[in-house]
């Protein structure tokens, strides 16, 4: 490969970036001719495109090893990871389950226990199930009798899971054995005798080619493309000891091939409550089956995409849903199975100032929970919807759990804030009391760091709230270190949040802020609604908004400030960093979507224009074509330091998006900061990625902001 060099500011060593062979593509979207040089890079198991993914990682993390502090770094990350984090524990019949990390473990593992004082048994250990951590558990489903244990399994990162039953009081698999399952989980039978899964069909079935072609027990990697996209979802029931081929097929939608289904066995055990989703719109439909009546066909409940319904339980044909339908913020209704007119709909809990996220029924009541501001609130009402108490939780932070049974007095919650880890409570529901379960001890004192809110103006004057963590009595002279993050999109809400990673950060004296930007769920519907599709702009100017606010209050400085996200977040970055590039000094995409025009033609990425838009239309092209980072990078430019980071088996986001932002970026960029992408290998999204990994890529991470920023350590 030629070599392009150029000079490091801190460095006599001339920093090289491959060359990336270029082509003459071109494609013209409605009138308009957009060039795409690096349209090669899509291919992911090409030999050009492995001799290009090897020679930019020699070029990274040759920069990244001579960094003097990052060894310092990841020791300090290593030491403060290893402290025992316990999951929130939850019952099945008569036995409680969790997951626990003794500390450097790579993956979780599953225990079980009798009662909360009996001796905890291994379950299941991830860590057996390869050499390298590799192998992660993605999904779990115990039977009503907490006999049986049905677990998904994702090898590389990957989004396909691979799924298996294990008898829990043996701790012996079963033969079943499913594949080609993926953005699924499972619900079981009251009978045990099998569940209700998603799948996709195998690639010899898209293609109708033999089914003895198919070579059983080759990985599904091997058989498909990492960049197909997925399709035609269906809904199956399995039933124990019998062979994938057999199972039954509950419904799909051939003529609707965007549609994706989820089935809930309601917890008596009458119902099977399919969500259908489109996307990653908001909006879904409802369908049951009465198991009692098998060939009974499947009812519509709610046939048209008006609004989110959630199913929270039901008294025999009343069914509970959290919904927004006229109520963006969210509200509880019923809804009569046997009389389903408009009218005849009940709202029991009613939209409120705060943001109603999810609910359950605890005890015969709903456990309600809400955000306020984007940080969490619990609250109790009866099956009337009558206020019973609120939740008196630790403090301002992010509190998750609240599971179990309609009749269940207890259950367990966690508590957590940027710098309190994941705190295990037991709550009993009776007497609304809270007490310590488990409380890590993690080497590093929260008391002398701060976290405040703030509510700062966006470009247009929508007041935009944001939370700032750093250690207390920190000087507000412009010459803090700051890292922004953020995300902005899918409903999504970013709340307090701890990170082992980030409590590095604050210890070298930096500033953490993340805004709560529109695009997100902190606000409702109509905060998610106001950052998608012709108005994503707005996610940019809240986050370009976020940095002015930071410099502005002498919080930092332009030299001094780096962003960073991931995923939906990664997009942010990318458009940020070329919208404004003289306002950060580093900047951190990760995993990022970047190509806005032909996103959609990857994997699940056609399910993202419910929220992007599509190039395929002509008005919604300009607004994409606008922002895309790909296409928005100018020659001559100087740009922030950039550590792009994507992963080899990301079939979510795939490479392709970083590879060619990062390819254009080095063709693009002057100056002499470098802009360099890290691949990993063997990894994909981001979900169960091994510990290991994990402190490696955050080392690197650190240690790179602490070269570009001048962070001393």
């Amino acid at each position: 490969m030629a070599i392009i060099s150029i000079t490091m500011s801190d460095s006599k060593k001339p920093l090289s970036y491959p060359n990336t062979n270029k082509s003459n593509q071109v494609d013209d979207y409605h009138g308009t001719v957009v060039a795409d040089p690096y349209r090669a890079l899509e291919d992911p198991d090409s030999e050009d495109t492995k001799a290009w993914v090897e020679a930019q990682n020699q070029v990274t993390f040759d920069y990244l090893n001579e960094i003097p502090a990052r060894e310092k770094i990841k020791q300090r990350l290593t030491k403060l990871w290893d402290y025992e984090k316990y999951g929130i524990p939850f019952k099945e019949g008569e036995t409680y389950f969790y997951f626990k990390n003794d500390g450097l473990q790579n993956q979780s593992v599953l225990y079980t226990l009798p009662c909360l004082e009996a001796e905890p048994r291994v379950l299941l250990d991830p860590n057996k199930l390869s050499e390298d951590g590799t192998v992660a558990l993605s999904g779990i489903a115990i039977s009503e009798n907490g006999k049986l244990l049905a677990y998904g399994l994702s090898t590389s990162g990957s989004d396909w899971q691979e799924w298996k039953v294990r008898d829990i009081e043996t701790g012996e698999d079963l033969k079943d054995h499913l594949q080609w399952i993926k953005f699924s989980g499972a619900s079981w039978t009251h009978d045990h005798e099998g569940f209700f899964y998603s799948r996709y069909d195998e690639p010899h079935e898209k293609n109708n080619l033999e089914a003895e072609n198919a070579v059983l027990g080759s990985s599904q990697e091997e058989q498909f493309s990492k960049t197909d996209v997925n399709y035609y979802q269906k809904l199956y029931y399995h039933k124990l000891g019998t062979p994938q081929a057999n199972d039954i097929l509950i419904y799909h939608r051939p003529n609707e091939k965007e549609w994706g289904f989820s089935g809930e066995v309601t917890e008596d055990g009458k119902y099977l409550i399919i969500s259908v989703w489109l996307g990653t719109d908001s909006r879904n439909l409802v369908f049951y089956k009465d198991l009692a009546n098998p060939n009974l066909e499947v009812v519509e409940l709610i046939n048209q995409f008006e609004a989110d319904y959630s199913f929270i339980d039901n008294d025999d044909h009343v069914f509970y849903f959290r919904t927004d339908l006229n109520a963006s913020r969210g509200r509880v209704i019923a809804i009569d199975i046997q009389n389903t007119n408009l009218e005849n709909r009940q709202e029991i809990i009613p939209q409120t100032a705060e943001t109603l996220e999810s609910v359950g029924i605890l005890n015969n009541q709903f456990v309600a929970d809400y955000l306020q501001d984007a940080h969490s609130q619990i609250k109790i009402f009866d099956l009337n919807g009558n206020f019973i108490r609120e939740v008196e939780l630790p403090g301002i932070g992010a509190a998750g759990g609240f599971s179990g049974k309609r009749h269940d007095t207890e259950t367990f919650y966690s508590f957590t804030s940027f710098t309190t880890p994941g705190t295990i409570y037991r709550y009993d529901m009776k007497t609304g009391k809270s007490e310590l379960f488990r409380q890590p001890k993690v080497d590093f004192n929260p008391d002398e760091y701060e976290t405040k809110q703030v509510f700062y103006k966006s470009k247009d004057g929508t007041q935009v709230p944001m939370f700032i963590t750093h250690k207390k009595g920190i000087k507000l002279d412009s010459n803090n270190p700051t890292y922004l993050y953020g995300y902005g999109g899918f409903n999504i809400s970013l709340t307090p949040n701890f990170s082992v990673s980030l409590l590095v950060w604050l210890e070298m004296g930096g500033v953490y802020a993340v805004p709560n930007l529109r695009g997100g769920g902190e606000y409702g519907e109509e905060w998610h609604q106001a950052g998608m599709k012709e108005k994503k702009q707005n996610v940019f100017d809240d986050f370009i908004a976020a940095a002015e606010w930071l410099i502005t209050n002498n919080y930092t400085q332009s030299k001094k400030l780096a962003i960073g996200g991931g995923s939906n977040g990664g997009l942010l970055v990318g458009a940020c960093m070329t919208q404004r590039p003289d306002l950060f000094a580093a900047a951190l995409p990760a995993v990022g979507v970047m190509d806005m025009l032909r996103f959609h033609q990857f994997t699940i990425g056609w399910a993202w224009v419910a929220e992007y838009g599509s190039s395929e239309n002509a008005e919604e092209f300009k607004t994409l074509y606008g922002y895309s980072p790909l296409h928005n990078l100018q020659p001559g430019t100087t740009y922030p330091a950039t550590l792009i980071t994507t992963a080899d088996h990301d079939d979510r986001v795939v490479p392709a998006h970083s590879f060619k932002f990062a390819a254009a970026l080095q063709e693009c960029h002057v100056g002499d900061v470098p802009v360099l992408i890290r691949i990993e290998t063997k990894a994909g999204h981001g979900a169960g990625k091994p510990t290991a990994k994990i402190i490696e890529e955050a080392a690197d991470k650190w240690g790179f902001l602490v070269r570009v920023l001048g962070v001393e350590v």
